[in-house]
């Protein structure tokens, strides 16, 4: 018999005994049914079970019998019109969208509960990618970078895995020209991060769609993102956000049309990183520390929020106007990474 219940009935013992000898004492009586009250609600409380939460990958929240044993993989994916149609974006869990020279932008994609077959085209990191990347964990993935960019994310911890350092897994196609054409092969930058950690919980999901935070507030079928150079949308098809670029649906080569279950705007400040690249244009660099401006869609609506990150290797964190956590539908998020000063986004 367990303590609590010797305890339950030492005092039922006791209030018999005490109810025999002292049946005109009322105010006994009641003494003594309160701390038989009390021991009985402690025994209670030992015995409510847990109550057993659903296994969910961490990057997405969608219910799950297993969570894979492999880290997160970041990849450096181009977004120039050279670069499209690209390959196995459609399989990301997160995807950022960061402004590079020109203003076009370059992608920064997450992937851990399914992994492509091939990925593509692979380009060079940027200075935002380890405050982007380093709170996956895993490995990075990129084509090349300059020295000073390569050692900021590297001293993340990060695993760094790039076609100039000469690893394993990337090759040039033949029906692109360089440097369009780097791809590469999941499963073989996989096995270099063998006995890595899945990465942890980098936002909140709601158990179901009909709990994301989103839907307490405006109904939206559109958004329009612009960049100094870039202009891509989502639209509300009844089931996912569609993206386009330019007007025209954004198509992967290998999945169709890119979709996502959650749209997330944080609007940055972004500034010269003081490096050039090799046509001698700017560096900008997104900061990405701090807080700003947010606004969420899932399941076809939209709410204002905020964003904020305390360091380069913390999570980011989503709050409403009340300071309660957003939490997003379970499926994969894409990160739009829209400059306060150059970018706007609106929604209909």
């Amino acid at each position: 018999m367990s303590v609590t219940r010797m305890r339950v009935a030492a005092a039922a013992v006791a209030a018999v005994a005490l109810l025999a000898g002292c049946a005109a004492s009322g105010s006994g009586k009641v003494m003594i049914l309160q701390v038989t009250e009390r021991e009985t609600v402690e025994a209670d409380k030992g015995e409510v079970p847990e109550p057993d939460m659903p296994l969910v990958w961490p990057l997405t929240g969608v219910p799950t019998s297993e969570v894979a044993d492999r880290p997160a993989m970041s990849v450096k994916i181009e977004n120039s019109a050279a670069a499209r149609p690209q390959t196995g974006l459609g399989e990301a869990d997160v995807v950022w969208e960061e402004m590079v020279e020109g203003g076009i932008t370059r992608f920064n994609a997450v992937y851990h509960s399914q992994i492509p077959s091939e990925l593509g085209p692979i380009r060079s990191l940027r200075p935002m990618d380890a405050a982007i990347s380093g709170p996956f964990g895993g490995l990075f993935v990129f084509s090349g970078g300059q020295a000073r960019f390569v050692n900021q994310v590297a001293s993340t911890g990060l695993t760094m895995l790039s076609h100039d350092g000469g690893d394993a897994g990337f090759y040039r196609t033949s029906d692109r020209v360089a440097p369009h054409n780097v791809y590469g092969d999941p499963e073989t930058f996989l096995a270099a991060g063998e006995g890595q950690d899945p990465p942890p919980t980098q936002f909140e999901f709601a158990l179901d769609a009909e709990g994301a935070t989103a839907l307490d507030g405006e109904a939206t079928s559109s958004i329009a993102i612009a960049f100094p150079s870039s202009s891509p949308g989502w639209s509300w098809d009844g089931d996912a956000w569609e993206r386009t670029e330019g007007g025209q649906p954004a198509m992967t080569a290998d999945s169709g049309q890119i979709t996502s279950v959650n749209v997330v705007v944080l609007r940055v400040q972004v500034r010269n990183s003081g490096a050039v690249d090799p046509g001698g244009n700017p560096v900008p660099e997104t900061i990405l520390t701090g807080s700003g401006e947010a606004t969420v869609f899932s399941g076809g609506h939209r709410i204002d929020a905020t964003w904020s990150k305390s360091e380069v290797g913390s999570v980011l964190v989503l709050s409403t106007a009340d300071d309660e956590p957003v939490h997003l539908a379970p499926g994969n998020v894409w990160v739009e990474l829209v400059p306060v000063s150059g970018g706007s986004v609106s929604a209909s």
